[in-house]
């Protein structure tokens, strides 16, 4: 059997490397961790830990909450895995918390692509007083703390698209979209505008942002305003991208219950539209915004894609 040896011999040599690898890894992201604390903490801000387990699922038309059924043997009720600690953290900011963050695991159902996962790390950040320009300054600080030190470019939506495509994306109706869709040979076959205008993002405009270490692409279509301010034509919202990866999304945060509740409602239809299950609006974060949010920027990033890049 001594012909085996050599072979043994080497899958040992795999699984040492393999561990040390596991191992390094470990200690990088303990390490990147560490820094993120200390970047915060030297700025003031307060670490939070917010609920994870809700009773209420996201309106988000796509994203899905986990749903957990608690309780069975004193009375069965319907909880939800948190997919975001956004609206808990902003609970705390209505109730005068000052600039808050948060690291935690959040989780989605129904999640696909070679970059989704059902649970993943998100660190989410809120700076009082801060638009989304001096946002992104912050954030910039913070990759230069973590020793990303390559230029950051910023463009906006519209500049993106002019630059890369030459569609004037603010100023181009539903119809015509479909049709430069079809000229690319992608489907045109959207219920909304907002989704068109976003695959032919994602497939004219993200490619060219690989050759870009760190771009911010900011003021989005009022269509994709999601939870943010909008002015005129753009939705006061960013993504920053990093060698053309989406890792994180941040806006000027809406402030008013009205707002939200109008929001959360044009989601909750289009949930019907696409057949999904109706949910209700979390009443609770409505009545904790009696006061208003205070003028606040903030952003989700991603660390598992964060950390990914970071090594590139």
């Amino acid at each position: 059997m001594d012909f085996l040896k050599p072979a043994l011999q080497n899958n040992k040599i795999l699984a040492i490397a393999i561990m040390k690898e596991m191992i390094n890894s470990l200690k990088l992201s303990a390490d990147i961790i560490k820094k993120i604390r200390q970047f915060f903490d030297g700025q003031g801000l307060c670490e939070v830990q917010t609920p994870q387990l809700l009773d209420y699922p996201t309106t988000d038309v796509y994203i899905d909450s986990i749903a957990l059924q608690v309780n069975k043997d004193i009375g069965l009720k319907s909880k939800y895995l948190h997919t975001s600690p956004e609206l808990e953290m902003k609970k705390l900011l209505a109730k005068g918390s000052g600039d808050i963050y948060q690291i935690c695991q959040v989780f989605r159902d129904n999640e696909q692509g070679a970059q989704n996962f059902n649970e993943f790390t998100m660190l989410e950040y809120y700076r009082l007083g801060f638009d989304i320009h001096r946002l992104m300054d912050d954030m910039t600080d913070l990759l230069k703390s973590l020793g990303f030190t390559r230029p950051a470019t910023r463009l906006s939506y519209a500049q993106a698209f002019s630059e890369f495509t030459e569609i004037d994306i603010l100023n181009t109706d539903f119809n015509d979209l479909k049709k430069i869709a079809k000229s690319h040979d992608l489907c045109g076959d959207f219920e909304w505008i907002e989704d068109l205008q976003i695959l032919l993002f994602t497939a004219l405009c993200e490619p060219k942002l690989e050759e870009h270490p760190l771009c911010f692409i900011y003021d989005y279509p009022k269509s994709q305003s999601a939870l943010a301010k909008v002015q005129g034509q753009v939705a006061h919202r960013f993504e920053m991208y990093m060698y053309g990866d989406e890792v994180a999304n941040g806006y000027d945060e809406l402030q008013d219950a009205q707002d939200y509740q109008k929001c959360f409602g044009l989601e909750i239809n289009k949930r019907l539209v696409l057949g999904k299950a109706p949910v209700d609006i979390d009443e609770g974060f409505l009545s904790n915004l009696q006061n208003s949010l205070p003028q606040c920027s903030g952003v989700a990033i991603g660390v598992e894609r964060l950390l990914s890049n970071l090594l590139k």
